[in-house]
């Protein structure tokens, strides 16, 4: 019968786990932009949770959660976006989705929550803003 080696300790991920978000926050107008990359999971959820309630607190309520460079969305993640968005909506504000990888946005279209939640392709087009002009057309 094999037996694992005792020198060798085994990693306890509950214990330990690595977090694995980066979240910038912005403002463009009227818009706060929470800027993401990584994954969304039980383990970074909250790291959002709190993003999006510290501006409610700030009553920026026009927010725009950037989820193109995001990886992985769970379930614990898509209940922070709805609970996010319920918070945002009850206070008159807007709650869109900016995702452009296709494994993101099926989550949301599998869900259902492609009805509940605005979703974009870009931050401009997000925040009704233009798109930047090359160099090139701006000088023609």
């Amino acid at each position: 019968m094999w037996k694992e080696p005792e020198s060798s300790p085994r990693p306890l991920l509950l214990d330990s786990p690595a977090v694995d978000l980066d979240l910038q926050t912005s403002v463009r107008g009227e818009h706060s932009i929470l800027s993401l990359r990584g994954e969304i999971d039980v383990y970074t959820a909250p790291l959002l949770r709190q993003a999006i309630l510290d501006l409610i607190e700030q009553d920026r309520l026009n927010v725009v959660v950037d989820m193109s460079e995001v990886d992985f969305l769970d379930s614990t993640g898509l209940g922070v976006l709805v609970e996010g968005l319920k918070r945002v909506r009850t206070r008159d504000g807007s709650f869109s989705i900016v995702a452009t990888q296709d494994k993101i946005l099926k989550i949301f279209d599998i869900t259902g929550l492609n009805k509940a939640f605005p979703i974009h392709a870009s931050v401009n087009e997000a925040t009704g803003q233009p798109a930047p002009q090359p160099a090139e057309a701006a000088e023609a």
